[in-house]
């Protein structure tokens, strides 16, 4: 499946990459990102891309080797921003890039469990060194525990029907297995597949992905430089709660989008992906 950067366009005008420039992109995927910030930051510009999926990480790198020297791909979590900034010389930035989404590949490889739709087994690392996967999870934890996971992290208003035949039917070894039982406890609900909302907090949990967020807010104040930018695209409510307030609240930066930039029409329909996605950014304008 072929991979379309999200909300390229605004990305790239809020970022506003200039030659010279030094940007790193959090979360490099294949590399869609940083291909259009290179391209605008041409001769001269560089980027550093992040990523905690090794598998990503290669992809991105044969994508963007045609700009040679000019992007540093590192496998890291973007957690540890400020020391991968600071090792490889990106700190100050210019700008800073994170995209909170699954990219298509992700969801394609059927080994990950990252979607419903296939036999894959309930892994849902993103970094394979992680210890904790999505199987681990369903079969080990009590009804209320993962009761409370799912609404929290999934905003599930059937969690506790959903746990309760999650457990019952244990043991769970394939996505596919996990997504028939859910359907089956509560039924259709429309186009969004029942299982949707589950499988988000499990991923969420896996990858303790809202407190890496949390940690790397303020050091994206520290690495950028003043007059530098920060563009975060978000796909569901509580990523977006926590990049909104932190922003509102920084007294270093001043926030460049009054409302969450959404795709148009014709980018939703030909990339279905970026349907729940909103872009929030802002410029760090006091050291």
């Amino acid at each position: 499946m072929a991979h379309i950067p999200v909300l390229l366009q605004p990305l790239i005008e809020l970022l506003a990459p200039h030659p010279g420039g030094q940007y790193i992109d959090g979360t490099v995927g294949a590399g869609g990102h940083s291909a259009g910030i290179l391209d605008a930051s041409a001769p001269t510009g560089r980027v550093l891309g992040l990523d905690a999926d090794p598998k990503a990480l290669a992809v991105a790198a044969t994508n963007l080797a045609r700009y040679g020297e000019r992007v540093l791909p590192r496998h890291s979590n973007f957690g540890h921003l400020k020391q991968i900034a600071g090792d490889h010389g990106f700190v100050p930035a210019d700008g800073i890039v994170l995209d909170l989404g699954l990219s298509s590949m992700q969801l394609s490889d059927a080994e990950r469990g990252f979607s419903f739709q296939t036999e894959g087994a309930l892994d849902m690392r993103f970094n394979p060194d992680d210890t904790v996967t999505a199987a681990e999870l369903v079969n080990t934890l009590d009804e209320n525990e993962l009761a409370d996971l799912i609404f929290k992290y999934g905003e599930e208003r059937a969690s506790r029907r959903i746990a309760r035949a999650i457990v019952h039917a244990r043991p769970h070894a394939t996505a596919a297995q996990l997504a028939a039982v859910i359907e089956k406890a509560i039924g259709r609900r429309g186009r969004v597949h029942p299982a949707t909302r589950t499988f988000q907090a499990l991923r969420i949990e896996v990858n303790r992905e809202l407190e890496v967020l949390e940690q790397v807010l303020p050091q994206i104040v520290e690495v950028l430089a003043v007059q530098g930018r920060v563009v975060i695209i978000t796909f569901h409510s509580l990523e977006d709660r926590i990049v909104k307030n932190f922003f509102r609240q920084s007294k270093e930066l001043r926030v460049l989008t009054k409302h969450p930039v959404r795709p148009t029409r014709d980018e939703a329909l030909s990339n279905p992906r970026s349907r729940s996605a909103k872009l929030r950014a802002a410029m760090k304008v006091i050291a």
